[in-house]
Parts: C-alpha cells; structure tokens; sequence
C-alpha cells in the first residue's frame, strides 16, 4: 500500500537536509534513541574490496507505533515525536528529518519494525526510495513472533561509501562526539552505540571529570543530597552545555543551560546531578532548545539554591582550566603569531615580558570575554596596550579601563585587583632574586681583581664573567661580541642594528685586533644637537689584568680602536656615537692629567673626546661604586616598588650601599682564609 506525505519531494531537498553521511547516520540513531531504545547497533558487512551493499541501524526502542502512522510518516517537521516523549534530551528526532537522510548516500530505506499494537506485537515494513521520498510503502503487515519491540532500518544501493567509511577513526570520534555525552548520560541504565556489536568508546574524550555531592538543607531542617558528575570534554559534543537533573531512577527530570555555553576558551562540558528530591517533579515535555523546567521547580527554595551552588562549583571548574590549560594555549598562540611586542634578550626586558605575560593569563582567567572574538590587529593593539600600562605608575588603572570595556561582576573586579597586586609583588620578587645575583657577581669581580690579583688575566677570568654580566655598563646595551676580531665584531653589529647576515669583509691591516667587549644600543637616544635625529650608542671595552696600571700605553691601545672606526666606512655614520672604557686597578699620572684636561666636558672618567667619540678609563673601584647607582636607576625605570624590595634585601643581609659592600666582601675573604 503506498502513501503520500503532506510534502512534495523538492520541498524535502530545501528543508536542510544532513550533507555529510555521518549527519544522515546520527538523525537515525538519535531516532532510534527518541524511540526509548537502549541500544543502537550500526550492521554492515564489506567484501574483500571494501564495497558494503546495505547498511543497518537496529535498535531495540518501542518500534513505529501503527496507529499513528499518519502522522510519523505521513507528516513533515511536525514529528509525533514532538509530544509523545517527554525526556527532553532523548527526543532529537522532533522534526521528522531523519527518515529522510539516508537519501544522501543510499537509494532505498527500509524501516522493518516490531510495535505493540493493543495488546498484541505486530510487525511490517515501510520503505522509502530517494527517487520519491515523499511517498512510502506499508508492506508485511503481520502479528509478529518476535518478544521485543524495535526497528532496524535497512539501507540500501550505497553510493560513494565503502567499508573504511564506517570503521574510520574518524567516523567513530564523530559517533562519541555527537553521543557520548547522552550515552554518559545514561551510563548507569546500561545504554550503548555499537558498530558490529563493538561499543563506540567516548572515554578518551573526557579530559576531566569529577565525582562531588552537595547537601542543601530546607527550612524545616531536612537535608537533600545532590550528587555531581561533571564531565569536561576534549571537543564539542552533540549537545549544548546543560546541566541535566535526574531522578533516582536515574530518569532526567529536566535539565538547565549552563552560563557557560558563549565561551570562546572550549570549555566543553556537561553536569550530570541526581537525588531523590527530582522525584516529586515530573519528567519535563518540551523542545530540546529551550530551558525546560516548568515553574513549580524553578520557583522552588532549594532549587535555586543549588543553581547557585552548580554555578559556583562550575565557575571555579572554568577557572582550573583556563589557568592550567587555556590561558598558556592563548600564550603560545599569541606568541606564534607575534601579537606580543619585541622584547630584548637581556635580564630587565625577560623580567618586562614574564609581567605581560602573566598579567594576560591572569586577566584571560578573570574576565576570558576580554579576549574573544579579536582580529589580528586588535589582539596586538590590547596587548600593546597593557604593556605600556604596566611600565608606567597606571597599571592600577588597568582596572577601571577593563571595567569601561566590559563589565565586571564585583568579584571579577576583587580578583583582578588582586591580580594586578599579587603581579606586582611578583615582580618585586623576581628583582629582588635578580639584584642578588648582580650582588653575587660584583662580589665574584671583587674577589678576582681585588684578593686574587697574581693570578687573574683579562681573558681567561674577568673578560668571562663581564661578557655574562655586561649590564654593568648600562641595561640598555646587547652585547655584540666579546673577544672577536673587528671583522666578526662588525658582522656581529650589522645583525643587532640592521639585521644584514651577511659577512662583512675589512680590508684594514688590523683588522685582526680583538676588543675584549664590544656593546651596542639598537634603541636610538634623541640627537642632543638636531631634534630631528636619533643617536645609537655604541661600547666598546679593554679589559685589563689587576696588575696592569692604566698609562699612557694602554691609552694608546684604546685610541687605536677608535681610529680604526674612524676609518671603517661602514661603522662611521654621524647619527652613532662611540664610547671606548679601559679598567683596570689603578691609573697613573698620564691618566689624571687626562682627566684635568677634559673636566670642563662634565663627564666622569673622561679623558678623551673627538666630536662623537669618547675614551673613558675607570679603576675598578670606580666600577664598583656605580653599582647602586645603576640599581637604582633600573628600580626606578621598572616602577617597583623600592622601599619593599630595599627591606627584603636588608632581610637577607644586602644592603646597596658601599659600605655594606665592603662589609659582605671582607667576611666573604674570610670565610676563604679561614
């Protein structure tokens, strides 16, 4: 006997239809799910060369109910469905599409199905062919023999499928994507998805779970005990993020939208609770797509009580991840596509970059909205952004401005608050951990030149531990080479500067002479005669044994560097300036007459100048006594604050001072002779 639904064939087509084959299978599985079924096993076999000639999906649900056939398969997206079974998370199939998928990869179904009908089973067939899916055969009605309700629909004359396209990795992930959670859902009532009797396994999809319970107690003193199973998955799954409220039948009463489910940090998950107090409430009837708890429970006490309580316990689950997984995946990202600014490879811009960074994770795990849905440009102008901000005395001011772009709940605001303090005492202690490493080297440089002087040499003792440490001239130099002729020391400045790779060749007869350290400055100081201009400044540094005074011989070593820029073309523009030191312990009278000579230029330790180039010569005294002076002037530069950095050193016996330098050098003399 055939029928005609109330749709014709090409408004079939348009409805939106499945495209992709594992669609198709999904809408009959989740049919065969709708029907109360507790098991759907997908049939197939394949010949030697993979061909699969019919497929079928059988379960064991109530089977196709013959008394209203008419509106089962007689109508279009109006599915009897829709008001038959009131589990909402069990009916996908509401529309009446899925016994129209099939048509995407197969010519012909057949739904063969067992259905009580009064008090008896009875069996028939219907079929459907993609050339006219709007009418089907009824075929074979008869009582049946069989002791269990249930469907198999069989699909046949597949078309661009083989075998592999239902034993795929891919094909399976899809299957425990789109069901694993219904099937988690329903764990403990024994539901399974097969595929040739094998289960299709969603475990490796839970990237974390946790077990908990919650008691709540009413006004009349009884206790009601909710227990939780939170689920976090590795993908999105085949359901929007909910929390599902079962009964101790484990039946779902009802389930909620999480406030989770517009996060743009792939936070999927799902919460599962049961307790007897869903007994007293009926199983919901409503569409998938809306929140379905009729007023009765929505208005009861202690169930807005435990929203509130599931809210709570979800938000801090959310933060657990963004913190441990997704604000570093935002890091790398953002490191990978250089949204982060340059910053240099020296100790004091490592210290400027780990602040951003964790001060990004930090505001990602407040307020993750911050970051959603930025272009390219936009991400580098907000990180941007917050790195001139927490280089200046304003960073507490980052958290009225974020307040201005999105709005915080007063405690997101507590929390960044605390965010951009505990960050900022961070800071302090990674300062204080790097001024006691400095302090240690200085003390290290102090024994060498000061205690050990008979068997110190600049190259094999003081020239390495300058090259490791050359902030003591200044943070903001890179070190371009320590101990290398002038041929390397160029190649080595053309890179830092203009980053040419290529080798440089020098034709000069000494080109073979070695500085012992070589700095340059790429950020540009502004040129003190012509606004228009910037300065880059360059070092250059002659190292000399302790027992070497600095005299006129070691004046004219230093001089010749400079003449030798002088000459190079290619070193020699009027926007660089040069400056030449040479240390060693002690200066003789040459050295002081040069200092009388030059005072009047107002420059410490000058004693030679020729328009942009400068020769220096300092003790190691000298050296030493720059010390504070240069902390203080990186404390000042990195907004720290001093006084609490200045009371954790004096904790731990540092002082920046001369005379608690000498002090700590002494007892550490001591220490050896003893």
């Amino acid at each position: 006997m055939k029928h005609t639904a109330n749709i014709n064939d090409s408004s079939i087509e348009s409805a939106g239809l499945p495209k992709d084959y594992r669609e198709a299978l999904a809408e009959l599985i989740w049919n065969g799910f709708d029907a109360r079924a507790t098991t759907v096993d997908i049939r197939f076999r394949a010949d030697g060369l993979g061909r699969v000639e019919k497929l079928v999906v059988a379960d064991n649900g109530e089977g196709i109910a013959y008394q209203t056939l008419g509106r089962t398969f007689g109508s279009f997206l109006d599915s009897v469905k829709r008001n038959s079974y009131r589990r909402s998370s069990y009916s996908k199939g509401k529309k009446g599409k899925g016994r129209f998928s099939f048509s995407i990869f197969a010519t012909r179904a057949t739904w063969h199905t067992v259905s009580r009908h009064h008090d008896k089973l009875i069996e028939y067939d219907l079929v459907i062919h993609k050339s006219a899916k709007n009418v089907y055969e009824e075929l074979n009605k008869k009582v049946s023999k069989s002791r269990h309700t249930g469907t198999q629909v069989i699909l046949e004359g597949l078309f661009d499928l083989s075998g592999y396209s239902f034993t795929d990795k891919s094909f399976t992930d899809y299957l425990a994507r789109e069901f694993g959670w219904f099937l988690f859902l329903n764990r403990e009532a024994g539901y399974a998805l097969t595929i040739n009797g094998e289960p299709v396994e969603y475990a490796h999809l839970i990237a974390d779970s946790t077990a908990t319970a919650l008691t709540i107690q009413d006004r009349k003193g009884n206790e009601h005990v909710f227990r939780i199973n939170y689920v976090r998955w590795l993908h999105r799954i085949g359901d929007k993020y909910y929390y599902y409220f079962l009964n101790d039948r484990k039946l779902e009463v009802a389930k909620r939208l999480t406030s989770f489910n517009n996060n743009a940090i792939d936070f999927h998950h799902s919460v599962f609770v049961d307790s007897p107090f869903f007994n007293a409430f009926d199983i919901q009837n409503a569409d998938a797509d809306e929140e379905n708890l009729f007023s009765e429970l929505d208005g009861n006490r202690i169930f807005k009580l435990l929203l509130a309580d599931l809210k709570g316990f979800l938000t801090g689950k959310q933060k657990a991840f963004i913190k441990e997984s997704a604000a570093e995946k935002l890091v790398l990202k953002y490191e990978k596509d250089g949204v982060f600014p340059q910053f240099a490879n020296n100790r004091y811009d490592q210290e400027r970059k780990r602040d951003l960074v964790n001060v990004v994770k930090e505001l990602y795990y407040v307020q993750p909205k911050l970051f959603k849905g930025l272009k390219s440009e936009q991400e580098k102008t907000f990180i941007g952004f917050l790195n001139l901000l927490l280089d200046t005395d304003e960073r507490e001011n980052i958290l009225g401005i974020i307040d201005g772009v999105v709005r915080l709940s007063a405690r997101e605001r507590e929390e960044l608050s605390n965010v951009l303090k505990k960050t900022t005492f961070s800071r302090i202690v990674e300062t204080i951990k790097l001024i006691e490493n400095r302090h240690e080297v200085i003390e290290l440089l102090k024994t060498l030149v000061f205690d050990l002087t008979r068997f110190t040499t600049e190259r094999e003792h003081v020239q390495r531990v300058v090259a490791e440490n050359y902030w003591l001239f200044g943070e903001q130099y890179h070190l371009a080479s320590a101990d290398q002729n002038f041929q390397q020391l160029l190649s080595s400045y053309l890179y830092i500067i203009d980053e040419v790779r290529d080798r440089q060749e020098i034709s000069s007869y000494d080109w073979k002479r070695r500085p012992d350290i070589f700095l340059c400055r790429k950020q540009s100081l502004p040129d003190p005669a012509d606004n228009e201009y910037q300065i880059e400044e360059n070092i250059i540094v002659e190292l000399k044994r302790p027992s070497v005074t600095i005299g006129k011989a070691q004046f004219r070593q230093v001089d010749d560097y400079m003449d030798f820029i002088m000459r190079e073309d290619r070193f020699n523009s009027q926007t660089r300036r040069w400056k030449f030191f040479v240390i060693s312990n002690k200066v003789d009278d040459y050295i002081v007459k040069q200092y009388e000579a030059f005072k009047d230029k107002g420059k410490k330790f000058l004693v030679h100048q020729s328009g942009r180039y400068e020769i220096y010569a300092l003790t190691w005294d000298d050296l030493f006594r720059t010390f504070e002076i240069r902390h203080r002037y990186l404390l000042d530069k990195l907004e720290f604050d001093r006084n609490a950095i200045q009371q954790e050193l004096k904790l731990k016996g540092i002082v920046l001072n001369r005379e608690s330098a000498d002090l700590v050098s002494g007892q550490a003399v001591g220490k050896k002779e003893a």
